[in-house]
């Protein structure tokens, strides 16, 4: 990939990252970071950064050796750790006079699409401004944010917002691999991606690092929402040395995921149900269902459902599920689960003759608009 003025980049970092084998927020690391962050400015890219490592610096700060499983224990961590990190990023991009700004995103901010809109404005313009935005959730008071792999989704939420040219996942592996590399010497590094299979997601391990929360099942997650989008992803070791300035200059690191042309129209309205809500559950479909969404745009009817997995409520968020357990798509549901279980493999005349299911007979349970293909 070619340096070329105004191109917007996202960079994600966790806590493996940023923390070092102390346990403490590793300066010298954000010194090097801010140089790098420097150098891709100057050729015209406009960095924005997604940080993990508030809680850790706040543990750190507190005399808490061991992390705890308590909520208000880790929302306090939170509390006294963003500042700290916060300060620590102004401090180290100072040398370059560059100016960082705090932005806190919870769920719920993005869960209403106005709020969603508004949080888009506001990075669009930081960025124009020449400031370097450092994206975080608000873990003090969001409990569902302190979960595993959450900063992978929000990375993939912001590059989405403010319509970034690519997005790098840094880890504490080299990419992603045909193997857990912590656990099988033999595994071999993945390159190239351009489609995400159910085997990759199967290759996918659980959480690699004692300081983060996410695992690579979770940036495999935000790779196939941004794939969808068109645009590109990279997961690259966070501590390989000049890893951003390598990237912008075309030079090949870690595991590319080739985003191509996108399939299907991916609207703003897409990208906020595909990314901008908590999922409330599945709807499995038979095999003629799946190919008529992916290949013919189709809305989902009740008759290609087998069965409703979870319980929500009519404009809820779910999942929507192959017989091989793979998730393929996600959409805005039009009824609540109890009425589309009652309508589950019935064709549209059936539904027409239950006064139950009248709004299934008119529309479908999954509308073309309110649907995300991820295929």
């Amino acid at each position: 990939m070619a340096p070329t003025n105004s191109k917007i980049l996202v960079v994600k970092l966790g806590s493996s990252t940023l923390i070092d084998d102390q346990g403490r927020l590793d300066k010298a690391y954000l010194k090097t970071l801010a140089y790098q962050i420097n150098a891709i400015k100057q050729q015209g890219w406009k960095p924005v950064l997604v940080s993990s490592g508030a809680i850790a610096c706040g543990l750190e700060l507190l005399g808490i050796e061991k992390r705890p499983s308590d909520m208000p224990s880790l929302q306090a961590a939170a509390s006294v750790g963003q500042n700290a990190l916060i300060s620590a990023y102004a401090e180290a991009f100072a040398d370059y006079d560059i100016l960082t700004s705090i932005v806190l995103i919870t769920r719920h901010t993005t869960a209403r699409r106005d709020s969603y809109l508004h949080a888009r404005d506001t990075l669009e313009r930081l960025v124009d401004l020449g400031v370097v935005p450092i994206i975080n959730e608000n873990d003090t008071v969001s409990v569902e944010q302190i979960r595993f792999g959450d900063n992978d989704t929000l990375a993939a939420l912001v590059s989405c917002l403010i319509k970034a040219d690519e997005c790098v996942i840094f880890s504490d592996i080299e990419g992603l691999y045909s193997a857990n590399p912590h656990l099988d010497s033999s595994a071999k590094l993945i390159e190239e991606v351009d489609h995400i299979t159910p085997e990759l997601m199967a290759v996918a391990g659980g959480v690699t690092s004692t300081v983060g929360s996410g695992g690579m099942i979770t940036k495999l997650r935000a790779a196939r929402v941004l794939m969808t989008a068109g645009i590109d992803m990279v997961i690259c070791h966070g501590r390989r040395p000049d890893n951003l300035i390598d990237l912008v200059a075309g030079k090949r690191i870690g595991t590319h995921f080739s985003a191509g042309t996108p399939m299907h129209d991916i609207t703003p309205k897409k990208l906020w149900i595909a990314l901008g809500d908590t999922v409330k559950g599945s709807l499995i479909v038979d095999a003629g269902a799946k190919q008529a969404l992916i290949s013919k745009g189709s809305s989902l009817l009740a008759v290609g459902i087998k069965r409703v997995e979870g319980m929500f409520g009519i404009d809820d968020i779910v999942d929507i599920v192959d017989e091989n357990s793979h998730v393929f798509a996600r959409g805005k549901v039009g009824a609540p689960s109890s009425e589309i279980t009652l309508a589950c493999g019935r064709s549209q005349q059936e539904i027409k003759g239950n006064e139950l299911l009248r709004n299934l007979a008119v529309h479908p349970v999954v509308h073309r608009d309110d649907l995300v293909v991820f295929e």
